[in-house]
């Protein structure tokens, strides 16, 4: 919790300074467009999806704080790496309560479409790639042993708006969809089921472009 309380702050101490970076900006020939790179850090909420395996009931969501650097091959079109700052930490329940917790840490690499011009004060954005997310720190109550989950690998998509502040701030609200049907085991042995947990994720924070 505390670098989520950390990252928040930071992310209030940019939008105080943003005004001023603005009036500063208007009065220049500065633009958004041509700018080749761009970092974003924020907040991010993770839900799965309910029932993901028999005898799950519900993995309740957590938020974690996230970061994105991403390369605009042109003000359209760019290439996106994301991923979780820290761990979602989940607690996991059962029809009779709760089972115990665990954590996962995903990483994507996505292509993404920008929509309009780079200087616009929203621009919706699309993109779709890979993910991987680490599970950990399994702690889950059962009468076969050690329950655990193998590392979630597919598909990721998200949408999204960024509003821009000035040409180098601006600042980004976007949800992702993950394809996750990690391998469920018993004392590090596959089991031959997939919990299918297919999170959501919905996240805000605030971005530089250079």
């Amino acid at each position: 919790m505390r670098s989520i309380r950390t990252l928040t702050l930071a992310t209030l101490t940019a939008l105080a300074f943003a005004p001023a970076a603005f009036a500063q900006d208007s009065s220049t020939d500065d633009t958004a467009s041509g700018k080749h790179f761009a970092v974003v850090g924020g907040v991010s909420l993770l839900q799965p999806k309910n029932d993901p395996v028999d005898g799950i009931r519900k993995v309740d969501g957590g938020p974690a704080p996230t970061l994105s650097f991403s390369y605009y091959i042109n003000d359209n079109w760019a290439v996106e790496l994301w991923g979780a700052a820290d761990k979602f930490n989940h607690r996991v329940r059962g029809p009779a309560g709760k089972l115990g917790t665990v954590e996962q840490q995903p990483i994507a690499l996505s292509g993404q479409y920008h929509f309009g011009q780079a200087d616009n004060v929203f621009r919706p954005f699309v993109g779709v790639g890979y993910y991987e997310s680490n599970f950990s720190n399994e702690n889950l109550a059962s009468d076969v042993g050690h329950v655990g989950l193998e590392t979630a690998k597919g598909a990721i998509g998200t949408v999204g708006v960024d509003m821009n502040i000035n040409s180098t701030w601006f600042a980004r609200a976007d949800a992702r969809y993950m394809h996750a049907r990690p391998d469920v085991t018993v004392n590090g042995r596959s089991t031959g089921e997939e919990a299918k947990l297919d999170p959501w994720t919905v996240g805000f924070g605030i971005g530089a472009r250079f």
